[in-house]
């Protein structure tokens, strides 16, 4: 009988350390199977941010780089830069990218980099303890927030999507999640497109994927899941918010 389902092999054999009910892993292999459908595992490199993904080289058969805390799409416009045959991506949590690593992402989209971001948004600060992140939803206890976060203080959570698709630079912009099948589809098929469009020299791409966090939530995997499809989704909605013309 032949295999219908197999290990892609841009992924490695390495046990995973995420926590359970935690969809990097499932991301990880998205990403990895659209590496192997366009043959271009020989010649991809992925940067690696600080944060829950740190050690998300020893799970990716091709090169990685280390970043550090933000600075992902600054290497990464080095390293394309200077191999502009290199087919480049950047997988960063929304601590890093949408905290720190702020400025760093939307200059790279500004600029038009030829490079693919993969952002997993889970709302909170995943490594360093579960503090409040921008992308925390208001009234969300967190380490930091314990009575929640206040908005009045803090201000709304950003939503990374919509502020780099109203950049005038061209670039394929997309929101989707994985915390269900029928979802995961849709993630894959923007993951695939953002790594074509990088393929064809055509423009800056970045998928942002929606992700649980059980753990610092203090929630099980399914009280997650059913926590983000009824408050992250209503919040930060699935889609395609720029697509080059």
């Amino acid at each position: 009988m032949g295999k219908t389902f197999k290990k892609p092999e841009a992924l490695t054999e390495a046990h995973t350390h995420y926590c359970p009910g935690c969809t990097h892993g499932v991301i990880h292999r998205l990403v990895a199977e659209t590496i192997d459908e366009l043959g271009i595992r020989g010649r991809t490199v992925g940067i690696a941010p600080v944060g829950c993904a740190v050690l998300a080289y020893n799970y990716f058969n091709c090169d990685f780089q280390e970043a550090a805390h933000g600075r992902a799409p600054a290497m990464a416009t080095g390293i394309k830069r200077v191999r502009p045959d290199l087919m480049v991506f950047t997988y960063q949590g929304d601590g890093d990218l949408a905290s720190i690593g702020m400025g760093e992402i939307i200059h790279a989209a500004n600029r038009g980099e030829k490079f693919t971001t993969i952002f997993v948004n889970n709302a909170i600060y995943g490594m360093t303890g579960g503090q409040m992140a921008p992308t925390t939803m208001p009234d969300q206890r967190t380490s930091t927030s314990p009575f929640g976060r206040k908005v009045e203080e803090v201000g709304m959570p950003i939503k990374m999507a919509e502020l780099l698709a109203a950049l005038q630079t061209p670039a394929y912009i997309s929101r989707q999640t994985v915390i269900k099948p029928k979802y995961i589809t849709k993630a894959k098929k923007a993951i695939k497109q953002a790594f074509t469009y990088q393929l064809e020299n055509k423009c800056f791409s970045l998928v942002e994927v929606v992700s649980t966090c059980p753990t610092n939530w203090g929630m099980t995997p399914v009280q997650a899941v059913e926590w983000t499809e009824k408050t992250l989704l209503a919040y930060y909605q699935p889609g395609d918010y720029k697509v080059p013309a």
